[in-house]
Formats: C-alpha cells, structure tokens, sequence
C-alpha cells in the first residue's frame, strides 16, 4: 500500500471535499507511479488522521484529490514517548535511529548536544524528511514532533520539554543500575540516550537533580543507535 502526506488539512474536513497533494507527493503519484483520475489514494496529515480519497484531477505538480472517507486518532498510542537523544558522528546512523524509532512508535524526538557529543549539529530538514518517510513506510497517521536540537546545558532550563513527564530516565552505562524493564511499568515516559562517549559526571549529576531516574539497557556496551531502539521497544512491549 502506498500512503501519502499531505500536512495541512483543516479540520474539521467535511467529506467529499477536495485537498491537493503537496508538489514532491504529486510529481511521484502521478509521474512516477503512474495514478491517473479515478484512482483511490490513501492519504494522511501526521495528525493522526487517515483518508481515503480518488484523483480528481491528475495534475503532476498539484494532484487534487477528492475525500471518500476519514478515520480520525487512526492507531493512536495510548502513551507519549519522548526520546531525547544524542546525534551520532556518523549522520546515517542517527537518521537510521529515527526512521526505525517511527516505525516503532515515538510521539517526540528532541536531538540533543552533549560534552562528549562528536557531531556539534544536525540537518532538521533532513531528519524531517526521514520521519516522513517512515511513517509513511509504516503505514502510520502520526507523524512524531522534531523538537529543534538543542544543547543539554540548555535543555536543563527548559523545563516545559520535560517537566510533564513524570517517568524520566537516563541510560547509563552503570552496571548498579537496574534495567529499564524493572523500572518502567507503562504509561507516559521520557528517555535520554547519550553519545558514544557516555553522560559526563556533571550531565549525570544534573540529570539526578532534575529528577531523572538511572537506568541499564542490559550488560552489553550499546551503540547510541541500538540504544535508542532498545529503550523505544522495551518502553512500547509494557504498553501492548
């Protein structure tokens, strides 16, 4: 099944309205799949709505779509997830971390920059453009919210990213710690996953400060990607 995107639908939408696929979506529907009027689309916004829609008009820079149907909160999880993570060196890595987190299920990603961190920032618009296409690759409604990356002696302050969780946590690499799985047991949560190099004595200090709880991930030394892929799967098997 191919899914299409289409971010800015006004709700409440009124069925048999018309919407028009954005310029990228309409080039490939049409020019490249090869759609022509009278084919039924699936279509969502990243909001958690579906659609059901057939081309009206095949237009290669602005496909017009006509709604049969709406599903509203399609597959919608019945928790916030909010993975605060630090971008690897190698950019595909942390690109492949997002792309698989989606595919799992996260409802927040907020990129964040370290001491220890060996990249110093981050293309958004890139990393917008892999969210979208695993979320569409997934066949999900939600799109996940790309927090603007931010330093960590910064995120402290803002305490409106994180303060409305009540389950924070920090993996470390500190064998005393007890595993997520033991400390988690459902609802909404908020997960840090440092750089390669590990959370400095100070991060981990302020971490503690703010209310966030150490955890494991298990016994071996993880990549900040396997990592990040741990912590989403471990967080979403309690929600099952």
């Amino acid at each position: 099944m191919q899914l299409f995107y289409i971010p800015a639908i006004p709700q409440p939408f009124h069925p048999s309205g018309t919407v028009t696929l954005p310029p990228e979506e309409s080039k490939h529907c049409i020019q490249v799949l090869r759609h022509q009027v009278g084919d039924v689309l699936q279509i969502v916004d990243g909001k958690g709505n579906w659609y059901e829609g057939q081309i009206s008009q095949a237009k290669p820079k602005a496909c017009e779509v006509t709604i049969l149907s709406q599903k509203s909160d399609y597959q919608k999880l019945p928790f916030r997830l909010h993975l605060v993570v630090a971008p690897t060196k190698n950019s595909t890595r942390f690109e492949w971390l997002l792309e698989k987190a989606t595919e799992i299920g996260v409802t927040d990603i907020t990129p964040i920059f370290c001491q220890r961190s060996e990249r110093p920032k981050v293309r958004e618009d890139r990393l917008q453009k892999v969210l979208v296409a695993a979320m569409k690759q997934s066949l999900k409604a939600y799109l996940p919210t790309l927090h603007p990356a931010i330093k960590i002696s910064k995120w402290w302050k803002q305490e409106n990213l994180w303060n409305s969780f009540n389950k924070r946590y920090l993996a470390a690499v500190i064998e005393k710690e007890q595993h997520l799985k033991q400390q988690y047991q459902g609802g909404d949560a908020l997960i840090m996953i440092g750089p390669e190099g590990g959370f400095t004595n100070q991060e981990l200090e302020m971490a503690a400060e703010k209310g966030f709880e150490r955890v494991s991930l298990g016994t071996s030394r993880l990549r900040t990607e396997t990592a990040g892929i741990v912590a989403c799967h471990t967080i979403h098997l309690f929600n099952q």
